[in-house]
């Protein structure tokens, strides 16, 4: 149970960090490709939040009922402005920081305190998605939740596909 602990919380940790590693890419020279302003966060992910369906990767192929898929439906929606909100937190936190990294009035307590509030939003998004997906795991049946069981344990080995 410890291991599957950290391994859930080691993959929810690597999906919130992904979009800020995204950020992290040097822009393509002027004219070399489109170019997004660097004004704001990055829009939300995909069609909203859990993917096409509207499913979590995890309950995907788990054949759910009707009033189930309401009930995600509901969990899901309901997060969604909140983690929206740590995710412009932490794009703002790593914006300034990058701009304080580059100015000549580089002051090192201001540098932390920003580290320190994109680390707190990431944090905050972690347990927004680990909530997440304890209600949703507490929706299904014991027969969908030994099917997850069975997923993980068989994609536990496995790279993860690249985005």
């Amino acid at each position: 149970m410890k291991y599957l602990t950290i391994a859930v919380s080691l993959l929810l940790l690597s999906a919130c960090s992904m979009p800020l590693v995204a950020l992290a890419q040097p822009v393509p020279a002027h004219g070399a490709g489109p170019a997004r302003g660097n004004d704001g966060p990055p829009p939300a992910l995909g069609p909203g939040p859990g993917g096409a369906q509207g499913l979590p990767p995890f309950l995907h192929g788990i054949a759910l009922s009707e009033a189930q898929q309401d009930k995600v439906f509901a969990a899901t929606h309901a997060q969604a402005p909140l983690l929206r909100e740590q995710q412009k937190i932490a794009f703002k936190a790593h914006e300034q920081l990058r701009q304080l990294a580059a100015s000549s009035t580089y002051d090192d307590a201001r540098a932390g305190a920003l580290a320190n509030t994109a680390g707190q939003a990431m944090a905050q998004i972690s347990l927004l998605q680990a909530r997440l997906e304890q209600q949703l795991l507490a929706l299904l049946t014991p027969e969908q939740r030994q099917q997850v069981e069975q997923r993980r344990a068989e994609h536990a080995g496995q790279p993860r596909a690249p985005r």
